[in-house]
Parts: C-alpha cells; structure tokens; sequence
C-alpha cells in the first residue's frame, strides 16, 4: 500500500524546488506532495512551456543543472543553435532533451489530456515518487504592469532579466481557473499533517496560486499547521528578483513584511537566523504576535544537498510545535530556533 501524503509543498520555481528536494530526502518521497505555481507558463515557438513544473520536477529526478538550478544536466543546445541561425527567437533557452518535454505536453494537452494528468506520468517516467500537482488545469498567465509596459512573466523575467520596475502584479485567468480534483482530495486526507510555503518568491510564485479561487480556503481547511519559509536572508533575497520588487512595490524587505503577506492564511513563519537578530527583539515580536504568526528561525541558506535537507527538518520540526494550538508560544520564545 502506498504512503499517504503528509506534507504539501507550495512551491515556485528554483528557491521552491530547493526545498521540495530537501523535504523529499527528510521524509519517504512518496510521503510528499509538491503544488506547482503555473503563472509563469506560456506558450513559445508553439509549445506550452511549463518552467517552474519542470524545475521542480528535474530538481527532484536528480537531472537539474545544479549550478543554474534550471533545465536539464548537460543539455546540448543544438536546436538552439540552428534556431539562431535561421534568425528565429532566441531569448528563451530550450535545450535538447527539455524540448522533448514541451513537444511532448503540448501534444498531449492538444489530445485532450489535463496538466495534471501529463504531470503524473511524467513524475513516473522520471522515476519522481512524489506527487506534483499544478496549481489548475487552466491557463493563467503572471502579468506586470512595469516602466516598460505590461509584460509578461518570462519576458519580465528572461528576455529583460527584470530589469523594468514593477508597478503592479495580476493573475490573468486566474478568477476563471479552479483548483484540480487531486488537489482537493489531498487537502481533505487524513494522512496529511502539514503545509509548507517554500522560500519562493511570495508575489511571483505564490501569489499566482494563492489567485486561484478555493485553494486559499482549500489549504486553511485542512486544518494543518501552515509555516511559509522566508524568502529573505539578511533583509535582502538569496536570488531572483523578491526584494526588488518589494522595494518598487513600497514594501520593506524585512521578516515582517513577508509576515503580513501571508497573515491570515500561515501559523508560522521560519525566518533565517540573520533576520531573527535584527526583527524579534522586545516590541517587534508584538508585531508577530498581532498577526497571529508565530515565528522560529533557522539557517536558510540552501547552498548544499545537505543544507536543503536540514532546512526541510527545521520546517517539519516547526510545523510538529505548531500542530497543538493549544501549546503556541509567543514569537520571542521560539526566536531561539526551529
């Protein structure tokens, strides 16, 4: 008999994937499940090209290209190079074999099949035992209003290396979309004992699922401790784009900033030892406490196989002290850590 699901990682692209590695090496594989952003999907040179899926599905097939953290290990790059030559679109790097994937789904889409379905044989094929679920079967598409016009998620992203200031942030699509079957069944398990926000970008990665009508509600119903990981190391973001654009949005980049994002839907928040010297001393842990969050720290750097791992049991040994509310202590007690 199969293991049932116990812990749900709500994960972006790379940073996400990182620990979805790790929480995979700290349980059975079998025992976790990993909900997908799928705001940053588009459709290029014809193919529906999926990136933060496929990231997170060769990140825990042991095939990413670690030292990008993105794409397949050594990738050829020929259908790349004759594409240049006959002066199509480069911007967008396509490898060889991460072609296959996209002629593959998108084949497979146009047959009538749903993204979830591809995903899980997908997860199959790449010997995956953990679960990967989109976050809908429905187009959406991250969308931002920036000083060079509204864009969206890749060209933001790859083609301008997000470089325009960020004015505003929508989810096309995303009031018309619903949350798959799989999904919700998953929330509704019994064998399901905690949610974690992995470190991904709160309004690039998360925020596109949170968008979703019924997975907000769906993940607060489980009934199960909540604990999102900050994506902020010293007040300032490991990679990516997170704090930029929490500056251009007026917004501090700071623990508590990344706490009120998420007040209302997390129990706890996990945030790196760095920024647990600087925000939970004397009043400022009041400022937790009005939230409702209740905050543990932890080392979370992932620079190794090894430090992704420990990240992973600090944020299930978090959740386990957040499973009896009855127990909560207030945020200086944990700042110890998690």
């Amino acid at each position: 008999m199969k293991p049932g699901v116990r812990v749900l990682a709500v994960s972006g692209g790379a940073g996400g994937a990182k620990l979805a590695l790790g929480l995979a090496r700290a349980l059975n594989p079998a025992e976790l499940a990993v909900l997908v952003n799928t705001g940053d999907d588009f459709t290029h040179l014809g193919l529906r090209i999926c990136p933060d899926l496929d990231t997170v599905l060769y990140t825990l097939a042991g095939v990413v290209n670690t030292t990008q953290g993105w794409g397949r290990a050594n990738e050829s790059f020929g259908f790349m190079d004759e594409l240049r030559r006959q002066g199509g679109p480069d911007w967008f790097l396509l490898g060889d074999r991460d072609l296959v994937l996209h002629v593959e789904r998108t084949r497979r889409l146009a047959a009538g099949e749903t993204l979830t379905q591809i995903m899980a044989d997908l997860a199959t094929r790449f010997g995956v035992a953990t679960r990967l679920l989109p976050m809908t079967d429905a187009p959406v598409a991250t969308l931002l209003d920036t000083s060079a016009g509204q864009l969206e998620f890749q060209h933001y992203f790859v083609r301008l290396r997000t470089i325009p200031a960020v004015q505003r942030l929508h989810y096309a699509g995303a009031a018309q979309a619903r949350p798959s079957d799989d999904l919700l069944t998953l929330l509704r398990s019994r064998s399901l004992e905690a949610i974690i926000l992995c470190p991904s970008n709160p309004y690039l990665s998360i925020d596109p699922i949170l968008a979703v009508p019924g997975i907000r509600a769906a993940l607060r119903a489980a009934d199960v401790p909540i604990v999102a990981v900050s994506p902020l190391v010293g007040g300032r973001a490991v990679k990516g784009p997170t704090a930029k654009i929490m500056q251009e949005l007026g917004i501090e980049t700071r623990a508590l900033a990344i706490a009120r994002h998420y007040a209302g839907l997390i129990d706890g928040l996990l945030v790196d030892e760095a920024d647990a010297s600087a925000e939970l001393k004397g009043p400022m842990t009041d400022e937790f406490s009005k939230l409702g969050i209740v905050v543990g720290t932890a080392r979370t750097l992932m620079r190794t196989l090894e430090d992704r791992q420990r990240l992973a049991e600090s944020a299930l040994d978090f959740s386990r002290r957040l499973q009896s509310k009855a127990s909560l202590m207030p945020p200086k007690s944990l700042a110890g850590g998690a």
